[in-house]
This record gives C-alpha cells, sequence and structure tokens, in this order.
C-alpha cells in the first residue's frame, strides 16, 4: 500500500515531542504538509521531514490531498479544524481535550461519520505500560470489583513545557478555554472509565486559579467523582505541583489494592488481601522531562491501514470531557453534576 499522507496542523511542543517524531518513525507514513501561524515553525519542520510549509490550514487543505492530520492547536480551534478536514476527507487524529463543548465534540464526530473517516483522540494515557499492565490485572478478575480510588496528575505548569513558555495559549482562557483541567484532569477522566470500564455518574468538584498569577486559567482542580457502578474516588489535576510532580491512580478494590506509578522502581503493585505482594516493571510513564513514544500516532496509523476505528474514538473522547464541564459546572453552580 502506498503511504499515509498526513499534515501536522500545529507546530508547537506536543508536535515536536510527540507527533512529528512519532510519523516520522512510521515507515507507513509520509509528512507532506506543516501548519503553523508562525511560518517559520512549520518551515523547520518542511525542511526536516519534507513536505511543504503552511501558515493556516485552510490553505492547506485547499491545496494538499492529504489522508490524515493531527490537530495540535490550542483548544480553542481544535473543533473547528477536525471539522474542516473531516470535510474534506481527511482522518483526524485531535489532541486532547477534543473540544471545549459538548456541541463542538458531538458536531466534530458527527463529520467524521458523515465523511466516513476516523476520528481519534490524544488520550495517550491509555497506551503507558503502567496503565495497560493495570488494565489487564484489573480485567483478570484477581482484584474483584473497583470500591475507591483516587487518580491524579500534577507538574509546575505548562510554562516548562510549552514552546512559548509563560506567554504560551495555555494561560490564554479565550485560547484554552480551560487550564489544568483540559491539560491533566481530562487525561484521568479518560484513564478512570476506561480502567474501571465505567461511565462516571456524579461530579462535584472545586476548580480554581490558586497560584499562577496574571491568569483566568485553572491551575487546580479537586473532584469527587461517583461512578455508575457506585464507586466512588477523587480525581485532582494540578499547574503547581512545583516539587513531586505525580501522575498516579490507586483503586481500592474487594481483594486487595493496585498502585500506579506511586513507586519508583515498580510502577505497578498489587497487594492482595491474603498477604501476596506483586510487584511489576514495565516502563515509565512518559513525562515532559523524560519523553517516551506515547503510540499515540502508531495506533492511529495502524487504525488507518487496518480501516478499523479506533479504540480511543472520538465518542471515548466526549465521555472523557463531559467530566471536565461537569467539574466546571459544578464550580460555578456549588452542586453536584448528573451526567
Amino acid at each position: 500500500m502506498s503511504k499515509i499522507k498526513v499534515a501536522v496542523i500545529g507546530c508547537g511542543s506536543i508536535s515536536k515531542h510527540r507527533h512529528i517524531p512519532e510519523y516520522a518513525n512510521n515507515s507507513n507514513v509520509e509528512l507532506v504538509a506543516f501548519v503553523d501561524p508562525i511560518i517559520e515553525r512549520a518551515q523547520h519542520y518542511a525542511e526536516l521531514h519534507g513536505g511543504k510549509a503552511y501558515s493556516n490550514y485552510v490553505d492547506m487543505l485547499k491545496a494538499e490531498k492529504v489522508d490524515a492530520v493531527s490537530v495540535c492547536t490550542p483548544n480553542y480551534l481544535h473543533a473547528e479544524i477536525s471539522i474542516a478536514a473531516a470535510n474534506a476527507g481527511a482522518h483526524v487524529l485531535v489532541e486532547k481535550p477534543m473540544a471545549t463543548t459538548a456541541a463542538e465534540s458531538e458536531a466534530m464526530i458527527e463529520a467524521a461519520k458523515k465523511n466516513g473517516v476516523f476520528l481519534m483522540v490524544g488520550h495517550n494515557q491509555r497506551l503507558m505500560p503502567p496503565h495497560v499492565k493495570a488494565k489487564e490485572i484489573l480485567e483478570s478478575g484477581k482484584l474483584g470489583k473497583v470500591l475507591t480510588f483516587r487518580t491524579s496528575f500534577g507538574h509546575p505548569g505548562p510554562e516548562g513545557w510549552s514552546i512559548d513558555g509563560r506567554e504560551s495559549w495555555f494561560f490564554r482562557k479565550e485560547e484554552a478555554i480551560m487550564g489544568a483541567m483540559g491539560d491533566l484532569g481530562v487525561h484521568k477522566s479518560d484513564l478512570i472509565r476506561w480502567l474501571l470500564d465505567d461511565e462516571v455518574a456524579q461530579v462535584a468538584a472545586f476548580v480554581g486559579t490558586l497560584h499562577k498569577e496574571g491568569t483566568d486559567v485553572d491551575d487546580n482542580a479537586t473532584c469527587l467523582l461517583r461512578m455508575r457502578s457506585g464507586a466512588t474516588g477523587s480525581l485532582v489535576a494540578s499547574w503547581t505541583y512545583y516539587k513531586g510532580q505525580d501522575n498516579s491512580t490507586v483503586l481500592w478494590c474487594e481483594n486487595g489494592v493496585i498502585k500506579i506509578d506511586t513507586d519508583p522502581n515498580d510502577q505497578v503493585i498489587v497487594e492482595l488481601r491474603n498477604g501476596t505482594v506483586e510487584r511489576y516493571k514495565v516502563g515509565q510513564v512518559a513525562t515532559n522531562e523524560k519523553q517516551t513514544s506515547s503510540g499515540v500516532v502508531n495506533e492511529f496509523v495502524t487504525s488507518i491501514l487496518d480501516n478499523k476505528p479506533p479504540r480511543i474514538s472520538g465518542e471515548e473522547g466526549y465521555q472523557a470531557l463531559k467530566v471536565i464541564l461537569a467539574a466546571f459546572e459544578s464550580e460555578a453552580t456549588g452542586k453536584i453534576i448528573n451526567l
């Protein structure tokens, strides 16, 4: 089969560290276009990998016949660009959060369906080795039912990660719409749904800006979740873990506990009520400082090649986003939100 022609829209940090190198390393892909309003960024990658540079996606979609795109732009553009790409007949891999509203998410899913293309959301946490191992253990049934949980994702904030540092779109509400919740919280709402194979039924949350000066996007959120199964737990997202960043999940089950990414050496630890302890070294979860291949691009490319809908579909991304939107609603109203 001829190579899949891919355009990367948005040439900031997520493209630099994940999408572009992962496409470049995939022998089934030809990178044909790079788009960024700062044209020099697009030109840099065009020179490196071949293909053309464009300053906007409309021109690119007119000029190129691409099979697939990665949408790696500020949050407020995700829906608009994903829909335009789907209408141009391209499969879409969009960064998380897939959109900023329910209506946008629904329109994206609809556009992909109407045009017969795939829509996948970059929820890479599902593909990280410790989470894959934990899912396998949970599915084995040895722990029984999950009763309670805590999951958190915190680091010092996007200023150390984003290509524009403190001047990044991440801190501009009109472009980001949401802060730590859209950046980190949505990863964990997706992860907990997937690990438990369950949907969130109720959300109560405190969401606010505690420490990042000069921005009105949230830098911290503490949420309580009740799942449809009745399991309850907490979800925390933070941009102010200046020391001791955290991407851990602990699930307390009928027959014991499973701890994910709580230990520097063993990424998954199972402690059963009968006294057995199992420790698994399966490889680290990627961090901003220590990039590992996320697996997202390979998964996307494989789904196109096999003509099989992606596991991390638009519908899945939408369910994860609903939890985040409910948290904002809870903060605004002081009420528990039913999903």
